[in-house]
């Protein structure tokens, strides 16, 4: 491994600092595929000045290009993957809001904790080492991804198709709780039901109509009713369409629900309840949509192992590398985790204020951060899973 203090003397944080705010002064929400490109271009060039060969691969259904960065791209054998996504929640204009500032410790702007600044690390550590000779043991390939922040729908099978040929991934998304990591994660089904009832005038003929909105209203109730945290089983319905006109009986309404599960088991167990769903109110149809969209990540005897090395890494650098026992949130490591890739993940910028007008990075975890990911592109091999 190169000489620590060399290391950290390359990471220079006043330019991280500077590439950041290039990369969120260009706004990307997922569902905008001409500005999510804009920063692909951008990256494209960052990649390719720094001696990584840039692969692009086409958007599609309104979800931005998607880039893959090789150190080596002829070696054959086993990678390191480390994924990334540049696709933000935040809809345009909302720099306006919350502008790309200084305040302190904390670096503020949409998308700069959740996860432009991890993204923009998992470049530098790599340019770090390249300036003191030094190189990542296994050939690397960073994923930058388009559309993470929509469930990944066109990004899953590129993600896929690189960890079966991956050693372990890295998942650069925010660090949780004062800078822990993840090593485990719920997984995520998506449902949406469409009730379809019979209109009718809500006063003179209140009696012909079967209200669409009601059969929703009860499945809300009795879905969300299903949450268990001590399971780590969670319900939401966090979108509902539905109606024409207060005066008219609801012939159609439509709900959108988001379930996180523990476990594949408990997966099962959603599923087989999520497809049994029968319409309650007389006259009205009932139609169940969607399933597992992020398969569970489980902390394995392999992740544990690739844990370690980081916490021993850390503590070589100079902080105590800690991680969250399970988190509710989905990510792509989620699907590298379920191939069986050992994977870590939580590894971005520590801050706070995800998906928020207070979303802000630390400055004091740049260098750390960006250093912790330079060790283990260093040191990361198939041989620490044996």
């Amino acid at each position: 491994m190169v000489e620590l203090d060399r290391l950290r003397a390359a990471i220079d944080v006043d330019a991280v600092i500077a590439g950041v705010g290039r990369w969120v002064a260009i706004e990307t929400p997922s569902r905008d595929a001409a500005a999510v490109n804009r920063l692909m271009d951008l990256v494209a060039l960052d990649a390719a000045a720094a001696n990584l060969a840039v692969t692009r691969f086409p958007g599609r259904d309104g979800f931005g290009d998607m880039l893959r960065l090789e150190s080596r791209p002829d070696d054959a054998g086993p990678r390191l993957l480390v994924v990334t996504h540049l696709d933000t929640v935040h809809p345009i204009g909302s720099l306006a809001a919350l502008p790309f500032h200084r305040d302190g410790d904390r670096l503020y702007g949409p998308g700069v904790y959740d996860m432009k600044g991890g993204a923009y690390l998992a470049l530098e550590a790599f340019r770090a080492l390249a300036a003191v000779g030094g190189a990542p043991r296994l050939p690397l390939v960073i994923l930058v991804m388009s559309d993470e922040e929509a469930g990944s729908p066109i990004g899953r099978d590129l993600i896929e198709m690189e960890a079966k040929r991956a050693a372990a991934a890295l998942v650069v998304e925010p660090a949780r709780d004062g800078g822990r990591i993840v090593t485990a994660r719920n997984g995520a089904a998506r449902y949406r039901l469409f009730a379809t009832g019979k209109p009718a005038h809500s006063g003179s003929r209140h009696q012909d109509g079967a209200s669409a909105i009601r059969e929703i209203a009860a499945k809300t109730v009795g879905l969300e009713a299903m949450t268990d945290y001590g399971r780590g089983l969670t319900v939401n319905i966090g979108v509902i369409a539905a109606g024409t006109a207060v005066n008219v009986i609801p012939a159609r309404a439509e709900a959108e629900v988001d379930i996180r599960v523990p476990d594949l088991a408990t997966a099962a167990e959603i599923e087989a309840r999520m497809t049994g769903l029968k319409a309650e109110i007389p006259g009205v149809t009932l139609v169940v949509t969607g399933g597992l969209n992020r398969p569970p990540m489980e902390r394995t005897e392999a992740v544990s192992a690739l844990f370690r090395r980081a916490q021993t890494l850390a503590a070589e650098i100079g902080f105590d590398l800690e991680t969250v026992p399970r988190t509710g949130g989905g990510s792509d490591g989620n699907f590298t985790a379920a191939l069986g890739v050992p994977t870590l993940d939580g590894l971005g910028v520590d801050g706070a204020g995800a998906h928020t007008l207070e979303e802000h990075m630390l400055i004091s975890s740049i260098q750390p951060r960006c250093a912790l990911l330079a060790r283990l592109y260093e040191t990361v091999d198939p041989e620490m899973f044996v």
